[in-house]
């Protein structure tokens, strides 16, 4: 499936730019993750640039927003910042631009809310139930003390999220410049996200909803143990399908712009329909979270890397979760310790 989507512009380097049309710039700016860009979005906006996500806090990413500025921005000042989401690669550096340009921060309402949560974590120690989360899912004591160190991370790539912002609201119509642009929701991989459709152009800003070689992370976290997100992704699944025509130009956060939007949708739904199906399957017999990762995910997950066992943590429970509002499966707590299994025919929920 991924031979249908096509590729018709050749990407920056990380800290470089390339223009998508005469009103729309394409820069990529590095990040210190185990994926190492972002591309963020320049959108003429009369006398200056609308952006859209910012790159994470860091001096490498302030080094590459310097070189933009003097470089393909043409010195021109930034009018404001658009955040598809909350993460930090995402809205790491809104603070930042707000300051020396006073730009003001455009983001929905849950994400800019949830934002302020996630930075007032920063220094803070572990609280309880974020502890029981993780011994739940079936951790090692090495991994959970690592947790706990790591726990409030987020907030140190987060330089400064201002004070106020615009909201942004699904189906809103918003002006850049001469160009309208539509704001469409998407769930599943955070709480609002917002994606940007440009009809005129046929340019769809997908920011992490849709990306076009890796699938989004869909995480249940400490703070709702019991969200059911992958329904939530499955529907905007469905509305991305019903809202945009396929032969839009995908503008995406990660990786190159591309063509052939309802197929890697399609594919997306795809995979993860075969892989809540493999999940049915092993839990024939009682599973731990942790006992259900090789069936989920195509590389060895390990309790070294604290990191991708958060992540994979989260997406495991969300497949669980979701197995569970469906009354499918069912979860027990034996020692601290929970057990999922499917339901027996017959079997209540």
């Amino acid at each position: 499936m991924t031979g249908a989507l096509r590729y018709p512009v050749t990407a920056p380097t990380i800290g470089g730019a390339v223009s998508i049309g005469p009103d729309l710039v394409w820069a990529i700016l590095p990040l210190p993750y185990r994926i190492d860009h972002i591309n963020v979005w320049a959108i003429r906006d009369g006398a200056g640039w609308a952006v859209v996500d910012t790159g994470t806090h860091t001096p490498a990413a302030m080094a590459a927003w310097e070189g933009l500025f003097a470089g393909a921005l043409q010195g021109l000042p930034i009018t404001r910042v658009i955040a598809t989401h909350m993460h930090p690669d995402h809205v790491g550096l809104a603070g930042w631009l707000q300051q020396r340009f006073g730009a003001p921060l455009w983001m929905s309402e849950l994400e800019y809310l949830t934002c302020r949560v996630r930075v007032s974590e920063a220094g803070q120690a572990q609280p309880l139930a974020e502890e029981r989360f993780v011994r739940e899912a079936g951790w090692g004591e090495a991994a959970i003390e690592a947790h706990a160190r790591r726990f409030g991370r987020d907030g140190d790539y987060i330089g400064h999220l201002p004070a106020s912002f615009h909201k942004l609201v699904d189906g809103q119509s918003l002006r850049i410049g001469e160009q309208h642009w539509e704001v469409l929701f998407g769930h599943g991989h955070s709480p609002e996200h917002a994606c940007l459709y440009n009809a005129r152009e046929r340019w769809l800003i997908s920011g992490d909803q849709v990306l076009p070689r890796i699938s989004s992370n869909v995480s249940v976290h400490a703070m709702e143990p019991d969200a059911d997100p992958m329904s939530a992704w499955f529907r905007s699944i469905d509305r991305l399908l019903a809202r945009v025509p396929d032969e839009v130009l995908v503008l995406p956060a990660h990786h190159a712009c591309f063509h052939g939007l309802h197929a890697r949708l399609a594919q997306l739904r795809d995979d993860q329909l075969a892989a809540l199906q493999k999940l049915r399957e092993r839990l024939a017999e009682p599973q731990r979270v942790v006992d259900v990762f090789p069936v989920l995910f195509r590389r060895p997950i390990s309790e070294s890397d604290a990191s991708q066992l958060g992540l994979a943590t989260g997406e495991a429970i969300a497949c669980l979760n979701h197995l569970m509002h469906r009354g499918e499966a069912r979860r027990d707590v034996a020692d601290g310790v929970a057990w999922y299994r499917a339901l027996k025919p017959g079997e209540t929920p």
